[in-house]
């Protein structure tokens, strides 16, 4: 029972670093534009995942989003907040259902890393770009500037941030003695 109750602390502690990494990373790179900031964001969530494993990851990948918009730091717009967490979630998802493991090849992480990045740029420019453009009562200017940004730009962000996740996992495995 003690070694439980040491694991979920474990895991809420762990979960809790990368969230707040996470923050510090947004708030800290939120001049730099969306693709400094994009990659962080996608480098802590893959971090996330392969460290700490798919629930840590999950959490973080749904908090952020809603961190970001109460920090001003994300799109401005309420009803943007939970398509951009359901990207972060199938991130996360395909990240570490596919590429969790420690003698893994390296395709099959190239592999998952490529299906993560484009799985997460196609939902969310599927949420947000083709539903939410579409029925939100947006200004011309505004529908035009959420569909830039939910395009192609988070296909760059994930490939990254999953890229320089996957570097930075196994470092943080050995950290956390995984």
């Amino acid at each position: 029972m003690h070694s439980i109750a040491n694991r979920r602390v474990l895991w809420i502690t762990e979960t809790a670093v990368m969230t707040a990494l996470l923050i510090i990373l947004q708030t800290a790179t939120k001049p730099a534009g969306q693709y400094v900031t994009g990659s962080c964001v996608n480098a802590v969530l893959a971090a996330s995942v392969l460290a700490a494993g798919v629930w840590s990851g999950a959490v973080v990948a749904l908090l952020s989003p809603f961190f970001a918009f109460l920090l001003g730091i994300g799109p401005q717009l309420l009803p943007i907040v939970p398509s951009i967490a359901v990207g972060n979630l199938v991130f996360v998802l395909l990240l570490g259902l596919l590429a969790e493991g420690r003698d893994l090849p390296l395709w099959r992480r190239g592999a998952a890393w490529l299906a993560a990045a484009a799985g997460k740029a196609a939902v969310l420019y599927l949420l947000v770009v083709k539903l939410l453009c579409t029925v939100l009562p947006l200004q011309e200017p505004q529908a035009a500037a959420f569909s830039a940004m939910f395009s192609y730009p988070q296909l760059v962000t994930a490939l990254v941030g999953g890229g320089l996740g996957l570097l930075l996992a196994p470092m943080l495995r050995r950290a956390l003695k995984r």
